[in-house]
């Protein structure tokens, strides 16, 4: 291997030396590809190696306390990187012979490798291995497309690809285990300073975190284009304001006040029944009680919006996209439509495919959130957006980007 390795470090002696300055664009794109898959094949011989010295107890035997901290010093890491290091080993060699190989061959990543793993090993033991063979190959899959953390959300689904019958089940067990992890640790705690402040720490569960997010966010905005308030700063005054409301009248904004507007996405009756998951509109997904809890204090808003109470096409009566609309328009896009963002709907802004001013209607199949960024980008005009057949949003890249102008879509929203 040293020889091996030897001939690899002559190889990275060449790259250094070669000019990046001099090579076509194609060829700088093609060699940062190149680069990547090459440092994460290496990667994975180093975590192949950190594993086997642990296994021996090699550095238990030069007098460390542990691999970790033996790495820290030979390594010259930080005791968190060491860490890490022991762990993400230790994780791969436990994955399937699937996942190593494709580790190993530099297919995924050091750390989408980590994900499967992880993934695969919380599978329900009642799975079976033909199960996890399913979820391991369909994941790999996955991994071609998905940066980590959308793999990770992904896989947190993955039973109901591979085992749909075993999939709410699996599903239940997991929130509820969560569920009363969060209920366990929740607390909050209030601090004297010296300096007369008060210092306000904690932990909320899922459903307390969702009922105070739903309060809080409409009070945060800044107070016009002078307001000079930090974030933080504007969620401490929107918390005070919400006690002053609460003990003077309880008169909350319409958007998020008196009580949380819940969408669930799920059916009435499996609502009553609380036979399955519900989730909000943020993506968080709660318990079945849970969600009936929230349910008895909350207005309840149906993922199939509509009807004489909930109108969904205002046409060209209104311009902005509020109310009903814009909580259907969040439901059906999960935050920034555009391929790759991640940024959460509170965070976005509707936008006419067909602008306003040409004559576009202020309707769910002529809208698409966007954050404020893409929003921009968009009315650049270089990318075009519109509504596909399955009433989704897609986007064409420029042409000098993909000259076929292949549609794209966001997928990091998307829910299993």
């Amino acid at each position: 291997m040293l020889g091996a390795l030897a001939q690899a470090s002559g190889a990275v002696d060449d790259c250094v030396e070669a000019a990046a300055w001099a090579l076509s664009d194609n060829e700088l794109l093609a060699s940062l590809d190149a680069a990547h898959k090459v440092g994460q094949r290496l990667a994975a011989v180093q975590l192949g190696l950190v594993r086997e010295l642990d296994a021996r107890g090699l550095a238990v035997a030069e007098g460390a306390s542990s691999t970790s901290v033996w790495l820290r010093d030979r390594l010259r890491l930080s005791s968190r990187s060491a860490r890490q290091l022991v762990q993400l080993a230790a994780t791969l060699d436990a994955a399937p012979p699937a996942v190593r190989d494709a580790v190993h061959t530099g297919s995924i990543t050091v750390e989408q490798g980590r994900v499967l793993a992880e993934t695969i090993a919380a599978l329900p033991v009642e799975a079976g291995p033909e199960v996890a063979d399913k979820a391991t190959e369909l994941l790999i899959t996955w991994a071609d497309r998905f940066d980590p953390a959308t793999l990770s959300r992904l896989g947190e689904r993955v039973l109901a690809h591979v085992a749909p019958d075993l999939a709410d089940q699996a599903e239940l067990a997991a929130l509820k285990r969560a569920t009363e992890r969060a209920e366990a640790r929740r607390h909050v705690t209030l601090s004297g300073q010296q300096d007369g402040q008060v210092r306000l720490s904690g932990t909320l569960d899922t459903e307390t975190a969702s009922l105070l997010r739903e309060a809080i966010d409409p009070l945060c905005a800044p107070a016009g284009e002078h307001d000079e308030r930090s974030p933080g700063q504007r969620r401490a005054d929107a918390l005070g304001e919400i006690c002053r409301l609460a003990l003077r009248t309880g008169d909350l904004p319409d958007n998020g006040g008196d009580r949380p507007q819940l969408v669930v996405t799920m059916s009435l009756d499996a609502l009553v029944n609380g036979v399955r998951a519900g989730t909000l509109e943020t993506g968080v997904r709660l318990t079945p009680g849970a969600v009936r809890r929230l349910a008895c204090d909350s207005a309840v808003l149906p993922a199939v919006l509509g009807g004489n109470s909930q109108i969904l096409d205002v046409g060209r009566q209104r311009r902005l996209f509020t109310g009903p609309l814009r909580r259907a328009l969040v439901l059906r896009d999960g935050g920034c439509a555009f391929p790759g963002c991640d940024r959460p709907s509170r965070w976005c802004d509707g936008h006419h495919v067909r602008h306003w001013a040409d004559g576009g209607t202020t309707t769910l199949g002529n809208a698409v959130l966007l954050c404020g960024h893409h929003h921009r980008l968009l009315h650049q005009g270089d990318w075009t957006v519109r509504i596909a057949a399955d009433d989704r949003p897609e986007f064409l890249p420029p042409a000098w980007m993909d000259p076929l102008r292949t549609p794209r879509r966001n997928l990091y929203h998307r829910r299993c």
